[in-house]
């Protein structure tokens, strides 16, 4: 399993929220709807991005750039106009004097703003709950990311401005796996740009020893890994592998297996209906108590809290 395919087992959408939004000058947005993950293409026209910390940038036609949440952000024609709509948790949308706003800029299906012809169009795609398998690359990435028009030219920009207007059976799938892709494609091209200094497990799975160990755990979860067995694999010393790995990956061996174990359990528990004793097993844990701990240890409820919530 690659870094990507990692990242696919995470932002996995599902009934994701999309909009196509259409403006002219004077416009600005402000976002604090708390979105863990939201996807922004120019398909006409160029608006700037102010995030909550740190400097507007400009994203011109074609471009891209995702906002990691929960931080808010400000999409305008101009880093000095005034929001005139606030979009809040829930698809709640209002003046920024609190008014409720929502239904006043519809403007047809997946389709808001002033006008449908606007200068500026840009699609949105917003996760609701990525993945916690997906949680390792988006801490990684920055509150604001782009990928500008030297590094990035995507088929699939042309297609998602056709669906995201369509209204037919099975759209809102279309949609999802549309949305899984532009993600994908967007982060290989953003890794792949000149100066790129991606995530240090990013790096590490390149290198012949950690990146072996990585994969090894990645791909055999359950099996009960020391640091003994892996560097048994890799064909080192046990002590070459802890450092190799520490210093790549930035964390040690089996601190980084715990992560992905539980990492792993939080997505059965989240996408099936496997008893906790089951998904103990899968993931490398000897009973249910043994899992539970550490989750609760990890993410500050119980699993069954955890799916609860889901």
């Amino acid at each position: 399993m690659d870094a990507l395919a990692a990242l696919l087992a995470g932002p996995r959408a599902r009934g994701a929220f999309l909009i196509r939004a259409c403006f002219d000058p004077p416009w600005a947005v402000r976002v604090e709807d708390r979105a863990p993950l939201t996807v922004m293409v120019m398909a006409r026209g160029d608006a700037w991005i102010t995030p909550e910390a740190g400097a507007p940038v400009r994203l011109a036609a074609g471009e891209l750039a995702i906002a990691r949440g929960p931080a808010p952000y400000t999409c305008a024609d101009h880093p000095g106009t005034e929001p005139q709509a606030l979009i809040l948790p829930g698809g709640a949308c209002h003046h920024p004097d609190g008014r409720p706003l929502n239904g006043a800029m519809d403007l047809g299906v997946r389709t808001w703003g002033g006008r449908p012809d606007g200068s500026a169009v840009m699609l949105i795609g917003t996760y609701l709950w990525p993945g916690e398998t997906g949680g390792r690359l988006l801490d990684a990435l920055p509150p604001l990311l782009t990928v500008t028009a030297d590094v990035w030219d995507c088929p699939l920009t042309p297609l998602l401005a056709e669906e995201i207007v369509r209204d037919a059976p099975g759209q809102d799938v279309v949609l999802d796996r549309l949305l899984d892709l532009l993600v994908i494609a967007a982060l290989r091209a953003w890794f792949a740009r000149p100066g790129a200094e991606p995530p240090g497990w990013y790096r590490a799975l390149a290198d012949p020893v950690a990146g072996r160990a990585l994969r090894l755990m990645q791909d055999d979860p359950a099996r009960p890994w020391t640091v003994a067995a892996l560097a048994a694999e890799c064909g080192v010393s046990r002590a070459a592998l802890a450092r190799r790995f520490t210093d790549l990956v930035g964390e040690p061996p089996m601190t980084h297996l715990t992560g992905w174990r539980l990492a792993l359990a939080a997505d059965r528990l989240r996408d099936t209906g496997h008893t906790l004793e089951t998904i103990a097993r899968q993931v490398g844990y000897g009973s249910a108590f043994a899992l539970s701990t550490a989750f609760k240890r990890r993410y500050g409820v119980s699993p069954q809290e955890f799916r609860g919530r889901a």
